[in-house]
């Protein structure tokens, strides 16, 4: 019923940019809190960034500093600007949400989940 769909992914350079983002439909998120994670291969999913509805944001060491993390209410969509990227970011980048979160960085607390857009990032 609530979908989520990412899009903006692709392939770029080191130190390049790509601004990522969550489509939501089926229902509006602007109560939800939201969060990007990111899954390379063989690893598991990590949390990148996240974003509560009052607007307090969360940012991963890895990527603080590089990242940054918005929504638009109005049109239901949360978005991630990365600057500076690097080879080690890399990744399937997965849009989750919760009505109810406890732990920002915990992926078990979001119930629901995007199909993931790929990012490459070449040295």
């Amino acid at each position: 019923q609530a979908h989520l769909v990412e899009s903006g992914g692709g392939l770029v350079q080191a130190g390049g940019s790509l601004r990522l983002s969550c489509a939501a439909s089926g229902r509006t998120f602007s109560s939800y809190s939201m969060a990007w994670f990111r899954r390379a291969p063989g690893k598991n999913r990590e949390f990148v960034a996240a974003t509560r509805s009052g607007g307090s944001t969360y940012y991963a060491d890895s990527v603080k500093g590089r990242v940054t993390i918005s929504r638009d209410s109005a049109k239901n969509t949360l978005y991630l600007q990365m600057n500076s990227l690097k080879p080690e970011d890399t990744a399937v980048y997965y849009c989750a949400a919760t009505r109810t979160l406890w732990r920002h960085d915990r992926e078990a607390d979001y119930d629901y989940w995007g199909q993931g857009t790929q990012v490459t990032v070449s040295s």
